[in-house]
């Protein structure tokens, strides 16, 4: 497991500047990894999130046949290390017929070292999951929770497309999630700040090219010409100037 404060400087960039850094460390196919289909970030105003996996499965068509589930996943939850953000799979897909996440399961596995969720069903009561500060990637929103309850965990699963394990380390934002494998995992940080550095020194500096006033005041006197083009072609079809100057 890498350090707290390695994790810490990897949730201050967003999803894609840590793939940048991946894609150039990794041994691993640049097409794997993260998520295939569309997912929604119901809390991008939080940022990113980085944890470990912890791998669930439910089916809320369908009660529950394990009546000490939730005690037996509250505790399998809670003897984890954190940071931990819980990936888990929605048997009912592509149906939605109910939530596991709302308020209650927000606050409790805060609480329990988990930072987010990462479902391909449902969440409800978005504000107050908002309020308990607890992120979550989902499919939609629902009302209720039907039979909501954990049927497996520990088990792989898959969603929005991509297979995760438990334990698997996960970088997500408002643009999907990436699983950083571990053998990449000493090098992400240093591989992400340096792509991100290269890219602003090289090809983004390229683009701006503030510094180049000579072509700056050449664009200036064409966009010059142009209004005055623009004045007299308006004047002379309907007797007044328009807008550009």
């Amino acid at each position: 497991m890498l350090p707290l404060s390695e994790l810490l400087k990897l949730k201050r960039w967003n999803t894609p500047t840590i793939y940048n850094g991946w894609e150039q460390i990794t041994q691993r196919p640049r097409t794997s990894g993260f998520n295939i289909e569309e997912t929604k970030d119901f809390m991008p105003e939080s940022g990113p999130m980085i944890g470990y996996a912890v791998t669930v499965t439910i089916k809320p068509s369908t009660p529950g046949a394990n009546p000490n589930a939730w005690a037996e996943y509250r505790k399998y939850i809670a003897s984890i290390p954190g940071p931990k953000i819980i990936v888990m799979q929605d048997l009912d897909k592509p149906n939605v017929i109910g939530s596991f996440w709302g308020e209650v399961s927000a606050n409790t596995h805060r609480t329990l070292g988990c930072v987010g969720v990462i479902v391909d069903g449902a969440i409800r009561d978005l504000d107050e999951m908002k309020s308990a500060g607890f992120k979550a990637l989902a499919r939609r929103l629902c009302v209720g929770h039907a039979y909501a309850a954990p049927i497996s965990w520990g088990e792989p699963v898959e969603v929005f497309g991509t297979k995760v394990n438990p334990g698997d380390l996960i970088h997500a934002d408002k643009h999907g999630f990436l699983i950083i494998p571990e053998e990449d995992q000493p090098r992400i940080l240093e591989a992400s700040l340096f792509m991100d550095n290269n890219e602003c020194d090289t090809v983004i500096n390229a683009a701006l090219a503030f510094e180049f006033t000579d072509e700056q005041i050449n664009i200036a006197e064409g966009m010059n010409q142009a209004a005055t083009v623009f004045n007299n072609a308006a004047v002379a079809a309907l007797g007044r100037e328009g807008e550009w100057k």
